[in-house]
């Protein structure tokens, strides 16, 4: 059996692939994980180009490339910053908002899935040791969903 980093690793992918999967199914924009993350971090905040390329780990032209097919899409939209004439900030539309939603009702079905596959008891309990694994090594100051790239 494979060391658990790399069972995580493939169930993430497989959960990934099947979400992007259903997504395709049903006519949505082609979303990428990247994406999924700029969803997120932008969630409880504005943010610019800078901050979103910081928070991926990407460069500032590969975050604005990024921001540029969301904002075609209409997930997100931009405002002046209210100091760099540079910069803009970037917060997520209704559309945007409503995405997430039903992100995490795609999730909460793939999760439903799992249950399924491995019995509720046992996702339970990988979802109970992992936040404990998380809290010992982070303890209150949780970093947030973040790119593995």
């Amino acid at each position: 059996m494979e060391p658990v980093p790399m069972l995580l690793a493939m169930t993430y992918r497989a959960m990934g692939d099947q979400f992007h999967d259903r997504l395709r199914q049903i006519g949505l924009e082609p979303l990428r994980p990247a994406h999924g993350y700029v969803f997120r971090f932008l969630k409880a905040r504005r943010a610019t180009t800078v901050d979103i390329g910081q928070h991926l780990g990407v460069t500032k032209q590969a975050a604005a490339k990024i921001v540029n097919e969301l904002d075609e899409w209409g997930y997100v939209l931009r405002e002046p910053h209210p100091t760099d004439k540079r910069a803009q900030y970037v917060t997520l539309t209704t559309k945007g908002r409503d995405y997430l939603k039903f992100a995490d009702n795609l999730w909460s079905d793939l999760e439903q899935e799992m249950a399924e596959a491995i019995g509720e008891d046992t996702l339970a309990t990988i979802k109970t040791g992992l936040a404990a694994y998380l809290q010992h090594v982070h303890g209150e100051d949780q970093p947030g969903l973040r790119p593995v790239w």
